[in-house]
């Protein structure tokens, strides 16, 4: 049978790729710098590897990125000393910064769901401070009750106990809580493993469930845009939704 909740009273939503079209400025800020279009799957495998390090306390968040930068470069055979690497780190961020944009469907479904009363937590994988900077810069701060960022609470999803301490800090039972983010296992899963509703956002990256072509896993509710989230909430949760409130377009 599929999760129910009783009552939703809080919402978690990834960050980077559901809120921020994160990925889309990442490769065109490494493109810009490298004159290549191809290395950002190479770019993103140093990078889980080198977060992965700062949330098991293996290395320092303040580190991370100029050794990310390093082992990048030395991998595409360019040798760099250290000050060319924080140079290339500082430009790459640079760029990045100026690159960030919302999806859409972000602000229409934040303002519903605020509408709603529901409670909204940033989850997020990163591994440093500046997603606040990045929320902030892009209008979303206000809107969030709570942030949880895996470098500072010291574990990652799908990790039960990052999506258990952002309902503690809410005040909630996991079976109140829904979870969205893009990444299928990352987020759907681990927070449905977790005893949370597990929302998958597929942009159409994965061709398989486009349009309900396939079948999604096991406890596990799949929308190609924020749009479709507040009648999924409606639908499977009786409780939520704001009389006079219109569900976004």
């Amino acid at each position: 049978m599929p999760w129910i909740s009783p009552e939703l009273r809080l919402v978690c939503l990834d960050i980077d790729d559901t809120l921020i079209d994160f990925s889309a400025a990442g490769r065109r800020s490494l493109a810009a710098l490298i004159g290549r279009a191809d290395l950002w799957p190479l770019w993103e495998h140093i990078t889980d590897e080198h977060v992965a390090r700062v949330v098991a306390g293996e290395l320092d968040y303040a580190d991370m990125h100029t050794r990310r930068s390093h082992a990048f470069l030395a991998e595409i055979g360019i040798l760099v000393d250290a000050t060319d690497v924080i140079e290339f780190e500082t430009r790459r961020r640079e760029r990045l910064r100026r690159s960030w944009r919302l999806f859409d469907d972000v602000l229409p479904c934040l303002d519903w769901l605020v509408a709603a009363g529901v409670r909204l937590a940033a989850v997020t994988n990163a591994s440093g401070a500046h997603q606040r900077e990045k929320l902030a810069d892009l209008g979303l701060l206000s809107f969030f009750d709570h942030i949880a960022i895996a470098g500072e609470v010291g574990v990652a999803k799908p990790d039960p106990v990052m999506f258990h301490s952002v309902c503690l800090e809410i005040g909630c039972a996991p079976s109140e809580a829904v979870h969205v983010g893009d990444k299928l296992e990352t987020d759907a899963m681990g927070a449905r493993d977790a005893g949370l509703g597990g929302v998958w956002l597929n942009r159409g990256h994965d061709a398989e469930y486009v349009d309900g072509a396939g079948d999604a896993p096991r406890g596990v509710h799949v929308v190609s845009s924020l749009d479709e989230l507040p009648e999924l909430l409606v639908c499977e949760f009786a409780r939520v939704g704001v009389p006079g409130v219109p569900l976004p377009r």
